[in-house]
């Protein structure tokens, strides 16, 4: 083994600069896959933090159509429903109109009812119930803004304004979250809907959808369709699905984000297959007398298959590994960047495992061809040419 990892080595370092730029190749290639994976992640990671036993309801013609919040208590008074309650797009941002986040107004009350994975001091849970102006902030976002329990911060909307025709809202930091385990998104913030309902110009005793938690997971599609039967034929009908559902449709108005990844690794990986498949062609051919030699002090046919094999994959998985490593650190430094964009930024482990695999295949699919072509290389005949 250790004679053939020798040959192996000093086969590839014949050529230096051709093998240093086909491995540059494979290195750029797996850290835009690793990038474009991230960024996959980002669009998709609500629903990776969708409940398995919440429901959406909105407004069947369109996301940003309002529904009445008597709705609401409909929907919590039905078979297999745990809790109900409402939320609304706010459109809030801090400072910067172009840099808006998720806050929305709803009853704080029912919150963890609904999301038990939303976690505060309880001494802060109950000052933000006796404050009305009072925020509730995830511990991404306070820490994104420098935020504390109890600052005073202005919060600007894109379309609600006051009654007073002003779009600046004043709320007090009462209280700040933590997410349990993987499962909560810390980038958003909510605040009382009373305040906002009695504030507003507008749209009062309206809500934006309502979110319900279920006795069951396996109820999911009964109650989904009784809640749409329930408000079918009335002035605002409704649509229903699961929270990972909902979240998937509301990345998709962003585009199918996994076709274009896909469409892109694509292009790159089969770039890279031409590239690299000639390279390792032109070296078995550049050695053809080599091989015949070796064949002739007795390496078999499957030894010498093996050390083509072992070249091209050596290159795909050094290549592979430094690419995703270089890759997940470029990740790693936008995700703390763009938290308030991207808060889902991030390689998960499944990339980097199929980084991996990908990597042992080009080293397979790019040696196989040469590797055959010396298997079958008659000795004579190459000593002959050579």
């Amino acid at each position: 083994m250790g004679g053939m990892f020798h040959l192996v080595r000093k086969n590839l370092g014949r050529k230096k600069l051709r093998t240093l730029f086909t491995l540059l190749s494979v290195v750029i290639a797996f850290i835009l896959f690793a990038l474009l994976g991230g960024l996959n992640r980002a669009f998709t990671a609500g629903v990776e933090l969708a409940g398995a036993d919440r429901l959406v309801t909105m407004h069947k013609v369109s996301f940003i159509q309002l529904m009445p919040i008597s709705y609401v208590a409909r929907v919590e008074g039905m078979d297999g429903v745990r809790a109900a309650t409402h939320y609304t797009w706010f459109g809030g941002y801090f400072q910067d109109p172009k840099q808006q986040f998720g806050l929305f107004p709803t009853n704080l009350e029912k919150l963890s009812d609904i999301y038990p994975e939303y976690e505060m001091p309880p001494d802060q849970r109950e000052h933000l119930m006796e404050t009305r102006t009072g925020l509730l902030v995830g511990r991404a976002m306070a820490d994104l803004y420098g935020w504390e329990a109890g600052d005073q911060v202005p919060i600007f909307s894109s379309i609600y304004p006051k009654r007073d025709g002003s779009y600046a809202w004043e709320f007090e930091i009462a209280a700040i979250f933590t997410g349990t385990g993987n499962t909560a998104d810390e980038m958003q913030a909510f605040m009382h809907y009373d305040y906002f309902n009695e504030a507003r110009q507008f749209g009062q005793d309206m809500i934006g959808w309502i979110v319900t938690r279920i006795e069951d997971p396996e109820l999911a599609d009964t109650v989904s369709g009784a809640i749409d039967a329930r408000f079918a034929n009335s002035p605002t009908e409704t649509k229903t699905s699961t929270e990972a559902g909902f979240a998937a449709s509301f990345a998709a108005q962003f585009g199918n984000i996994g076709l274009i990844v896909q469409m892109i690794l694509g292009c790159v990986f089969f770039t890279l297959l031409l590239i690299s498949g000639n390279t390792m062609a032109q070296a078995v051919r550049e050695r053809t007398g080599e091989l015949a030699v070796l064949k002739t002090i007795g390496f078999s046919d499957a030894r010498v298959t093996g050390m083509v094999l072992a070249e091209s994959l050596l290159v795909a998985v050094v290549g592979g590994v430094i690419g995703l490593l270089i890759g997940g650190l470029f990740v790693t430094g936008a995700a703390s960047a763009l938290a308030q964009f991207f808060p889902g930024l991030a390689m998960s482990s499944g990339t980097l495992l199929w980084g991996l695999m990908l990597a042992v295949a080009l080293g397979l699919v790019t040696g196989a061809w040469p590797a055959w072509r010396a298997a079958r290389l008659d000795v004579i005949d190459a000593m002959g040419r050579r």
